[in-house]
Order: structure tokens, then sequence, then C-alpha cells
């Protein structure tokens, strides 16, 4: 997360793949990022982010829980018009980037630029979006699924060797939605 001067709230939430930072302007959720497990907690500086790390602990007991959180995400209006239609994928189901690009009237592509533009993943899930076929493709930005981010996860960083790469994040929320793999 940015030093953003909006920035007013932030919480982190251990998860099995990453710790989970959660930022907040006051009002809404701002930001979301995957740090290294070793990170550690820091409480809600706020009640927007309290509620969303609470929302969070409940998606992780409950895959199908509805976040209801408020979110705010920062992007253009052709971000936000593919962040909406990723957030209406429910739990367990996919679509691909062609599909909704599609529905959207636009370049697939595009919608893998706004995934890897939005700023509060598993919020707005862009995880629940494949490639042709059932591919992974990329996640957080990625189109590699095996690079790492080196902003995510430092290389001298003591828990790196147990930290997910990208797609393993979203290999492993779609698996904890219900998602069954192909093959």
């Amino acid at each position: 997360m940015n030093a953003d001067s909006r920035l007013r709230g932030q919480a982190t939430c251990a998860t099995p793949f990453a710790t989970l930072a959660i930022a907040t302007d006051g009002r809404a959720v701002t930001g979301v990022r995957y740090l290294p497990r070793t990170v550690g907690p820091i409480t809600p500086t706020d009640d927007v982010a309290a509620l969303a790390l609470r929302e969070v602990r409940r998606y992780l007991d409950d895959p199908s829980y509805r976040f209801t959180v408020t979110l705010a995400p920062v992007g253009t209006a052709f971000h936000r018009r593919v962040w909406q239609a990723i957030a209406a994928i429910p739990a367990g189901a996919v679509r691909t980037y062609g599909a909704i690009a599609h529905d959207l009237g636009i370049d697939a592509r595009a919608v893998g630029q706004a995934c890897g533009a939005n700023p509060i993943p598993l919020f707005v899930p862009c995880h629940r979006v494949v490639g042709a076929g059932g591919a992974l493709g990329g996640f957080m930005g990625h189109a590699d699924p095996g690079v790492r981010d080196p902003e995510l996860f430092a290389a001298d960083d003591p828990g790196a060797g147990d930290t997910f790469v990208p797609a393993e994040i979203k290999r492993w929320l779609l698996a904890h939605e219900g998602y069954r793999f192909g093959g």
C-alpha cells in the first residue's frame, strides 16, 4: 500500500497463504496487499478496517460469505466497470477474461489489465477470472504465474521459502471456494 494521504485505517490478517494487509480511507476499503507471512499483526486502526478484518476472517471460515464492507477502489471508470463485472462472479465459480470482455464489449487483454490494476483483490475477486480453457492466467498484475513480486516477497525475507507466489494464492482461493480444477 502506498503512502497515500487518504490512508486513514489499516489492519492485517494472517491467512494460510500470506498476511493480508487492508487499508481504508476511514469510510471504505481502498487497498489490499498480500505480504509475507512473517509480517506481524496490525490491530485495526479504524472501524472500517475492523469490519473488513472481521469479514475476511468470516470468508476464511466460510468461502461463500459475501463481503458487505464499503469498498472504494481507486481506478478509472473503465477499471471500475470491469471490477463491477468481476464482483458479480459468485464464490466457487469462474469466468474467463474473454467472457467478461464479450459481455462488456471490450478486448480480453483489457480485462486482464483491469485485473492487474485491482487495488482490492479478494474483495473484488479477480482470482475468479481465468484464461481460456480454465488456465489460471495472471494474478496480482503478473502474466507469469511463477514470478515472485519483489515488493511483496523480499529476497532476504526469512519466510520467503514458505510464502506463496501469486498463482498459488489464486489457486488456494479458488480451491477454498470449492472450484474444481479440470484435468
